[in-house]
């Protein structure tokens, strides 16, 4: 199953058997937070066993990871038709930090791909499995 991004129709970022996580950032977000989401990301098990058990991290199945910058996902639809985007981090601060966990998780996971932020790309994705899951900093 391919997870992929492409700009201007060319290919910049593929992989097989892994996650592909698309990051928003807040202007209340730092590096700790980001350790810590990453620390969840990475650690969670949801790839199947032998037993057909979700009990496998990324790691036990040499997944790859597919990093995508999204401010969409602050995305503000209370009010109105138009969303409102004010609750996503600076430009300036939101492309330091998905760096940041860019080279934060190329320290543990082998095989990591990147979107190219601020790039109107497209992505896509064949969900492999029950999985599709938010990880919100607020509530972890």
């Amino acid at each position: 199953m391919k997870r992929q991004v492409c700009v201007d129709n060319s290919l910049i970022g593929q992989i097989g058997k892994g996650y592909l996580v698309l990051i928003g950032v807040s202007d209340s977000d730092t590096e700790a937070v980001a350790d810590k989401m990453i620390r969840k990301m990475i650690g969670l098990r949801i790839f199947e066993d032998e037993n057909g058990k979700t009990n496998l991290s990324l790691a036990d199945v040499e997944g790859s990871l597919l990093l995508v910058s999204q401010f969409t996902l602050y995305a503000n639809c209370k009010k109105g038709n138009r969303p409102s985007f004010i609750e996503a981090g600076a430009p300036d601060k939101a492309e330091a930090l998905y760096e940041y966990i860019i080279r934060e998780c190329r320290k543990s996971v082998p095989n990591v791909r990147t979107g190219r932020f601020g790039a109107e790309m497209q992505v896509s994705l064949v969900n492999d499995g029950p999985f599709t899951i938010l990880l919100d900093s607020e509530t972890l």
